[in-house]
């Protein structure tokens, strides 16, 4: 079996963002600091409905209230401001030319995505067991093409008068086969689920009826179908124009619903089937990206759509009430597939067979973009993002069946506790909790194997299992933890120790490289290991290095650091907290007990 059996390395490196969204739009420090003085949203998600439309009543507007700082909501739908010029005008201009340049193909694919139940639209992500997945579940649909222009009237996804006895729409029956995994689907997109009460409250107008100053314009004419032509540049896929809204104040474009949805699905399915956890992942961003190529929505709605989906996942998932179906999803789901497919090996079988995304550089390359869809940033403060409390339990669904020792393993090295830093916080750890998420899973039966490629530029990590790192960048150490290494590290760009304390606890656990230790922080070790530097090793000024020791191994001479050539000299060498001598040569730093 390879060593990353998921295929999820490089993938996350660039949708990392998938799993931390809900802390993404809260990016001012009045909102960081206000969120404080609520309910956690896992504890509070069910207040999602459209009597609660406020931050303060509503915790997915809460969410979202990063959009404030981006857009003041008018008194009307069409007077609102926008507070970031910058931001919005590229959001707009993004999907003016997104619908300027779209392909015919591009444009049906959008109106399937629009018409068609986004639970089915899902499926796809399935890949290899998509097709048998619609057989068990009996989910069908009658949107399977689209129109070569603008059909005569209103479009909407019913049961094909063809269709089976027991048929549903959407992610299938309940009391099919796979029901168990249809009800998950359904649970996570259930009634707390809807994106309508932040459309709502933050009142920002679809792209179609916006300049690129975020203006609503009525040109007072109306075009074929009936509709306010509005002075804007963004061109809504012909199939879709008899499909907009007809009440533009009941008809805002944060976030994208579509999106909200799309992602919901893949994260029930993710559960039920976390053998493709990656591509359904891939396929609701898909879904996300034919809502800007349709014109219906801007790249900022479909970044919302996504981190609410990803706040309501975390919290429906982790809600007690559901835990029964989701184990029984996941029970169902293995028990199917292992019979259809007559592989016992799920991963195996996932991945055998037709693929639409079975190109990982390819989904990596069209992904990474849509995380952000690359906006200028523009924030007011300097504050981390915080991961939400309830953040974890998206970390768990990838390991639904574990139990004991292994589960242990997997959440004392993978989860994000609340409150806790994300990607560019002053820990800088968020990355690796999701890589290890990710890479131990294939290996857990076995002795835990956390394998990282560094190739990129190099990567901030905590962790507290075997390390095999590979690749041609180095590994950084910042913040204020520990970062135990163990195993044969191969990355070659060298070793920074910038924050905290960086331990080597194996033989050759820094890996080939250079060695950095920055003024004022720690290098760790443990007695009867080196630490091997094939290139240089730098100590900074102030720097320390601590030694854990058994105590009955206490006495005599011990090597702790070797490389090519030592510059500089540790200000305190302590052995389980009590000072000691060193010696440091140009080769070598030496402790005696």
């Amino acid at each position: 079996m390879s060593s990353d059996p998921f295929g999820r390395r490089t993938f996350l490196r660039g949708t990392a963002l998938a799993a931390a969204a809900p802390a993404v739009l809260a990016i001012s420090p009045t909102g960081v600091a206000s969120a404080e003085r609520f309910t956690p949203f896992v504890d509070a998600y069910r207040t999602n409905n459209t009597d609660n439309l406020t931050p303060e009543s509503n915790a997915a507007v809460r969410a979202l209230s990063g959009m404030s700082e981006l857009w003041r909501t008018g008194t009307e739908w069409d007077n609102g401001t926008a507070l970031a010029p910058k931001v919005l005008r590229e959001n707009i201009r993004y999907t003016e030319r997104t619908t300027r340049r779209r392909t015919v193909d591009e444009a049906k694919q959008s109106f399937i995505d629009d018409r068609r139940h986004k639970s089915y639209s899902m499926i796809r992500g399935l890949g290899p067991l998509a097709e048998a997945y619609r057989e068990g579940a009996q989910a069908v649909t009658s949107i399977v093409d689209a129109p070569d222009g603008t059909p005569p009237g209103k479009i909407s996804d019913t049961l094909p008068d063809d269709a089976p006895v027991g048929s549903a729409l959407g992610a299938g029956s309940e009391s099919s086969e796979l029901g168990p995994v249809a009800l998950l689907v359904n649970t996570v997109r259930g009634p707390h689920s809807s994106s309508n009460p932040s459309k709502y409250s933050f009142n920002y107008p679809r792209p179609w009826r916006l300049n690129d100053r975020n203006e609503v314009v009525d040109t007072g004419r109306v075009d074929e179908f009936g509709f306010p032509v509005y002075d804007s540049k963004v061109v809504v896929a012909p199939q879709l124009l008899r499909q907009r809204g007809d009440d533009p104040s009941g008809d805002g474009g944060f976030p994208s619903g579509h999106t909200n949805a799309g992602w919901l699905a893949a994260f029930a399915y993710a559960y039920a089937l976390p053998e493709r956890y990656q591509e359904l992942m891939v396929a609701a961003a898909d879904l996300g990206h034919t809502r800007i190529v349709a014109g219906m929505h801007s790249p900022i709605s479909v970044v919302g759509g996504r981190v609410l989906a990803t706040a309501l996942a975390a919290a429906i998932l982790a809600d007690p009430v559901n835990a029964e179906i989701k184990a029984a999803a996941r029970e169902r789901a293995v028990d199917y597939f292992t019979t259809v497919t007559g592989n016992d090996d799920l991963y195996e079988a996932a991945h055998t067979g037709d693929d639409p995304y079975g190109d990982r550089e390819e989904n990596r390359r069209r992904t990474m973009p849509r995380m952000t869809y690359l906006s200028p940033v523009d924030r007011h403060d300097d504050s981390s993002m915080r991961a939400p409390e309830g953040s974890e339990s998206l970390l768990e669904t990838r390991f639904p069946y574990l139990s004991g020792r292994d589960r242990r393993a997997v959440l004392e090295s993978t989860a994000l506790p609340a409150g806790y830093p994300l990607l560019d916080g002053p820990e800088q750890w968020g990355r690796l909790d999701l890589f290890t998420a990710a890479d131990g899973f294939g290996e857990l039966v076995r002795p835990m194997r956390v394998v990282m490629d560094s190739a990129q530029r190099g990567f901030h990590a905590r962790d507290t299992w075997r390390n095999d790192i590979g690749g041609r960048g180095g590994l950084t150490k910042a913040g204020s933890g520990t970062l135990v290494l163990r195993g044969a590290n191969s990355y070659r760009g060298g070793t920074r120790v910038e924050g905290g304390t960086l331990v080597a606890a194996s033989r050759s656990a820094l890996g080939s490289g250079d060695l950095y230790v920055a003024p004022g922080v720690s290098l760790g070790a443990t007695l009867g290991t080196t630490v091997e530097v094939d290139g240089a090793a730098r100590i900074g000024r102030g720097a320390a290095l601590d030694v854990t020791a058994p105590e009955q191994r206490l006495g005599g001479h011990h090597t702790v650091l070797r490389a090519r050539h030592v510059t500089g000299e540790f200000a305190e060498v302590r052995v389980n907290g009590r000072r000691v001598e060193a010696e440091h040569t140009k080769h070598a730093v030496t402790i005696r007990l």
